[in-house]
């Protein structure tokens, strides 16, 4: 055995060791005494599933905080209009690097990499080399769905970083060019995502007249979601990822998390961008969980939020049969989260995590059975250093979209 986890306690609340060989999660229970290669002490902590990040434009890590008021208009033209083409290949690389640290910093483990940065095979290059680097599992959603080849050499990918397609879609895209992107996707068994809106004039039941739904597509945000239309989405299996803090924040409306719950959906969660936003899940989770029961009028389990973190996004990301619980036979992608010794034996382990935890309580991180944070430090990853490395690639990148902002 490669690793014995030892003496931690599962959201359940239940005292367990996990063991783990090949970056699988080979058994949960008690285990007296092993051959394990290392062990690790969990006393006094929480074992949990690594969180995902069900959509995430990893690129934008280095420009953190600059849209504290932008609208979607504003973001649309000065982020991806003007910040996006003055990335070079060294700078995707950088960026993403970057946005990969800071993730698994706050026990993100898994991210759907919504990837405007891969514009180039090279951009590409760079980008798969950073997740190399960085050692996080990552769905690298492709931004050029039309460079076919290159969207192939994703599809081959297998192991800890594999491809997806993000496209424009049916809303902010032409009809044709969608169909094309969601059937390629479909033939190459990739996951195909794209932004939407929903409400009367969505296209959606026209989606489905031409047998594009199903669980291949995955749609983010929905804000003017119905409850016919999210009823139809549970109905094809469709994957739904509502980014909360960046809708409330830049005004797309009231996330669709609880209409799609309402009508049996499970939607994930993901931070989307870090421009104003915090490039963790905590916040996401507790604002949905104020939202829920606000919808409902009930005390909603805290504790059941967590899902939405963890496998509810794996299986929107398509990734939901190896990752997202702990379970023998997913990968070892876990978590350690200290602050909470007092309830170990007798209190909401979930709900305490859902409720007052943060990246600082992130105590070690493992992917594919991988120490990459431990005792609170990351593990071959100096965050401070990339902070310092992209402080000139956020100058140039800064610089056009201070522009626009002056000029309006």
């Amino acid at each position: 055995m490669d690793l014995l986890i030892k003496g931690g306690h599962l959201l359940s609340g239940d005292r367990a060791d996990v063991l783990v060989d090949g970056g699988e999660i080979i058994a949960v229970g008690a285990f007296p005494a092993t051959d394990a290669a290392e062990v690790i002490d969990a006393d006094g902590l929480v074992v949990a599933p690594g969180l995902v990040d069900g959509h995430r434009h990893v690129w934008q890590a280095p420009l953190r905080g600059i849209g504290a008021d932008m609208t979607l208009p504003d973001y649309l033209v000065t982020v991806l209009g003007r910040a996006l083409p003055a990335y070079s290949p060294h700078d995707a690389h950088l960026a993403t690097l970057l946005g990969a640290a800071e993730a698994l910093d706050a026990g993100i483990t898994t991210i759907f990499d919504w990837s405007n940065a891969t514009r180039t095979p090279e951009h590409t290059d760079a980008v798969l080399d950073a997740y190399a680097t960085a050692g996080v599992r990552a769905v690298v959603a492709h931004g050029n769905p039309d460079d076919e080849r290159d969207v192939r050499r994703l599809a081959g990918l297998r192991g800890r970083v594999t491809g997806a397609l993000a496209i424009l879609g049916t809303e902010y895209g032409p009809w044709d060019d969608a169909v094309r992107q969601i059937e390629l996707a479909r033939e190459l068994g990739l996951v195909a995502s794209m932004h939407a809106g929903g409400g009367p004039a969505s296209p959606l039941r026209r989606m489905d007249e031409a047998g594009l739904l199903g669980p291949h597509l995955q749609l983010v945000h929905l804000n003017a979601l119905t409850g016919e239309d999210a009823k139809l989405l549970v109905d094809r299996g469709v994957g739904v990822i509502v980014t909360p803090v960046v809708e409330a924040t830049m005004g797309h409306g009231a996330s669709s998390f609880s209409r799609f719950a309402d009508a049996g959906g499970r939607a994930g969660l993901g931070t989307d961008v870090v421009v104003n936003a915090p490039p963790d899940l905590f916040e996401p989770m507790r604002d949905t969980l104020r939202s829920h029961r606000a919808h409902n009028g009930t005390t909603h389990p805290a504790g059941a939020i967590l899902a939405a973190a963890t496998i509810d996004s794996a299986n929107a990301a398509g990734v939901g049969d190896i990752v997202g619980t702990v379970t023998p036979g997913k990968r070892a992608d876990l978590i350690l989260l200290g602050g909470l010794t007092h309830l170990l034996d007798t209190g909401d382990l979930a709900g305490a995590v859902v409720t007052t935890l943060g990246p600082a309580d992130v105590h070690t991180v493992l992917v594919d059975g991988r120490v990459v944070k431990r005792d609170g430090r990351l593990v071959g990853l100096d965050l401070a250093g990339l902070r310092r490395s992209t402080v000139e690639l956020a100058r140039r990148a800064h610089e056009p979209v201070t522009q626009a902002v002056r000029a309006r």
